[in-house]
């Protein structure tokens, strides 16, 4: 990377970055792109009724519009808790494959729909628990496990037209060489060459296993690690490989994350040689209470309102990626401005360049990790000097954006008059916390569409009695499993009012990611809930020791749902029940006999008012004046005991108006 200088030394002279590709060019740029899972971060977008689902897809997707990503990650579902739900499975055993669960699927061609060239990458987190043949390991019998990966990317194939151009190892967790070999030569057996194997998105460590070990170096394309701080190691440049930043971001999509997201997308290619970042996650659609809330390009998790907020790194993506392709070349003059920010500029080696300005503070650029050293920003003149291709430019676009201090008004991605471009250079008055784009491109665009629906809370009244013949999704709206998968499920031993039900179906634990409860459990409505009654038909599957439940006021999503706590009201299968005040079960509140047997519908009713709680079982009492200890409020849910077959029907949830 160079630098001109130009009288540094003469106070008030500005710099001079020359900008050229007489020397050579760069690395090749791979795009920009965003994870949707690790997980269950898409969940309540498929609820969103039209125009709005489509407007927020057109947002991230779409070509000169928003974000108008390059590259669209999407978890490789494996039935277990990933962050913020589960996602499921193609198959949760051996016998079954089905690809056509979970909206990744759905996800995946919506993305390709709005821009053919999208590069699809497919990443395990999990595995379901057959993998490991009882064991919590992958790797043990690696052609199994390849096996089912690239059954997957056969699948998207053959059900979705969807070709997979890449696909991971295990998200943040070991890997296994004899494995990653097993996959690769699996891959090119079944004829997907073209399946680029990523490798192995924690951090930098396999790039030493690359360099000593020639055969694991031929199995893998592309070296991705996991918020790399914009640095790389000298064994993963040494390799040669293109070097990723597989997962990066993870911020609130605020303004401090806007900054953050302009700080890496310039450094991970300035500092650490890294042609693509891919942030997590796509778009934050799933319950704010769950771990990470708000940590997507932008926000949509409100299906019932139809209300979305298209967030600052909306924006922020644009200025690369409205500018750029994958395929372009990062000029080998890339670098450090003099008084803080970076600058990149691409071609595509056709006479077109594009430069990237940012100037982000420390303050309003502090990533969720790792953690950043102090460094000052302060306003600057630059002045650009063009050569080699470029220097016959008369003159540039210009895109602009200013991040939001105290003290400022945020601008986000405003065309600017064209800068003239004289005697093959330009200048700029550079303030502090802002983003240019200097182009030849004239196809820029900031797309927008009216305003949404104002936010509303979820409906105080809610019900689903799940009587959808062929439903579009496999999963009812709003329910976000926590542990277990639940899915639409048609009831042929019935020929009564439970022919469509939702239906608890594993029965295996899987191959974690977390540390996943062991009770089955999906939550649904607002966390402010405190005052409710549910009633739900239940249907235990499992004679004699099975178990099922519903709840109120559950405090706990994501990772930490073992350790969720409310109001838990159980009935057995060997006739008896339980009210606990905990997920696990050992608060036990009031015990004792309900007569209920397993293959036999019965009707649960849970009512909390304030501080005590009472029970209705097929719609007489069965318990009453429980003490509420524990939460206040919280999600009611569903669940069932361990993994377990249960179904569960016309669910009904009714919140009092919170008094404040």
């Amino acid at each position: 990377m160079w630098l001109l200088w130009v009288a540094l030394c003469v106070q008030g002279v500005r710099a001079v970055y020359e900008l050229s590709d007489r020397g050579g060019l760069g690395r090749e740029f791979d795009g920009i792109g965003a994870v949707s899972g690790g997980g269950a971060t898409s969940r309540l977008l498929v609820n969103y009724p039209e125009p709005y689902r489509s407007q927020i897809l057109d947002y991230l997707f779409k070509p000169n519009f928003g974000a108008s990503l390059h590259i669209f990650k999407v978890e490789i579902g494996g039935d277990a808790q990933t962050t913020d739900g589960t996602e499921p499975s193609h198959m949760h055993y051996p016998d079954d494959q089905n690809y056509f669960r979970g909206y990744e699927w759905w996800l995946m061609k919506e993305a390709k729909k709005r821009n053919p060239n999208i590069k699809l990458v497919g990443l395990p987190w999990a595995f379901p628990g057959w993998i490991g043949n009882g064991k919590n390991w992958p790797y043990d019998f690696p052609d199994v496990t390849a096996y089912y990966v690239v059954s997957w990317i056969i699948g998207a194939k053959q059900y979705h037209d969807l070709d997979i151009d890449y696909v991971g190892i295990w998200n943040e967790r070991a890997f296994d060489a004899t494995y990653i070999k097993v996959l690769r030569r699996t891959l090119d057996r079944l004829g997907l060459h073209n399946v680029g194997v990523i490798a192995a998105d924690g951090h930098w460590e396999i790039a030493h296993d690359l360099v000593v070990d020639p055969y694991l170096n031929d199995a893998v394309q592309i070296i991705g690690a996991h918020y790399p701080g914009t640095l790389t190691v000298e064994d993963a440049v040494s390799t040669g490989k293109k070097l990723w930043s597989s997962e990066d971001y993870s911020t609130f999509n605020d303004e401090v994350g806007g900054g953050c997201w302009a700080r890496i997308l310039n450094q991970n290619y300035v500092n650490g040689n890294m042609t693509s970042t891919i942030s997590w996650n796509l778009v934050a659609s799933y319950y704010e209470q769950l771990p990470f809330g708000l940590e997507g390009l932008m926000t949509a998790k409100e299906p019932w309102s139809g209300s979305y907020e298209v967030s600052s790194p909306i924006w922020i993506t644009a200025h690369t990626t409205q500018f750029t392709q994958p395929g372009w070349y990062y000029l080998r003059t890339v670098g450090h401005l003099e008084k803080g920010g970076s600058y990149v500029a691409l071609t595509d080696m056709k006479g077109n360049i594009t430069i990237i300005i940012e100037t982000m503070s420390h303050d309003h650029s502090i990533c969720i990790r790792p953690p950043l050293p102090k460094f000052n920003v302060s306003a600057q003149n630059a002045t650009f000097k063009l050569d080699g291709s470029f220097n016959n430019l008369k003159s540039l676009q210009v895109w602009y954006s200013k991040l939001c201090t105290n003290t400022t008004k945020a601008t986000q991605f405003t065309k600017k008059s064209a800068i003239p471009v004289t005697g093959g250079s330009f200048t700029l008055e550079l303030g502090v916390d802002e983003v240019y784009s200097l182009t030849t491109l004239t196809t820029g665009q900031k797309g927008s569409y009216p305003n949404p629906p104002e936010s509303q809370p979820f409906p105080r009244k809610y019900k689903d009695d799940f009587n959808v013949r062929n439903p579009p999704f496999t999963e009812a709206p709003y329910f976000a499993d926590q542990s277990g998968v639940f899915e639409y499920f048609t009831n042929t031993s019935d020929p009564g009012d439970h022919v469509f039900t939702f239906r608890q179906v594993l029965t295996q634990r899987p191959i974690t990611w977390v540390s996943d409860a062991n009770q089955a459990i999906s939550v649904i409505g607002d966390y402010s809930w405190s005052n409710v009654t549910i009633t739900c038909d239940v249907y235990i599957e499992t004679p004699d020791t099975g178990s099922v439940f519903i709840a109120a006021r559950v405090d706990q999503g994501g990772s930490p749902s073992s350790l969720a706590k409310g109001i838990f009201f159980w009935v057995f299968a060997d006739g008896t029940y339980k009210v606990t005040g905990d997920l696990q079960g050992k608060i036990v509140l009031r015990k004792g006999l309900s007569g209920v047997r397993a293959r036999h519908w019965h009707t649960l009713t849970l009512h909390v008012e304030g501080f005590t709680a009472y029970g209705l079982l097929n719609g007489y009492p069965l318990w009453k004046d429980v003490l509420t200890l524990g939460p206040v409020h919280g999600w009611a849910a569903i669940g069932t005991g361990c993994l377990e077959f249960a179904q569960f029907d016309n669910f009904v949830v009714e919140a009092e108006v919170s008094r404040g």
